[in-house]
C-alpha cells in the first residue's frame, strides 16, 4: 500500500523501479498494493534518450529492504524489469 516517506521513519529504502510514464506508474502502484507491499513513490529526474538525451521526470518506487525481493518478484512476474544498481 502506498505510504508517505515519513511512514518509514529513518529506515533506508531500496529503489525498485523507475516508471517513465503515468500509465506505467499506475500499474506498478496497483501491483504493489495487490501484493500487500508498503511502498513510497516520489517524482525525480532521470536521464533518458539515446540521440537526444535529456533530463526527464519519472516516478521512483521505493520499498523497505525487507520487502525488496518480494517486490522485485512481483514486478518480474508481470514483465517489468526491476531497477538494478
Amino acid at each position: 500500500m502506498r505510504q508517505a516517506p515519513e511512514f518509514f521513519e529513518s529506515e533506508e529504502l531500496d529503489l525498485i523501479f523507475i516508471a517513465k510514464k503515468l500509465k506505467e506508474a499506475l500499474k506498478i502502484e496497483d501491483l504493489l498494493t495487490e501484493a500487500g507491499i508498503d511502498y513510497a513513490v516520489e517524482p525525480d529526474t532521470y536521464r533518458g534518450g539515446l540521440i537526444f538525451a535529456s533530463e526527464r521526470i519519472g516516478a521512483f518506487f521505493y520499498v523497505p529492504p525487507s520487502a525488496s525481493e518480494q517486490a522485485k518478484q512481483v514486478l518480474s512476474a508481470h514483465r517489468y524489469k526491476p531497477y538494478e544498481i
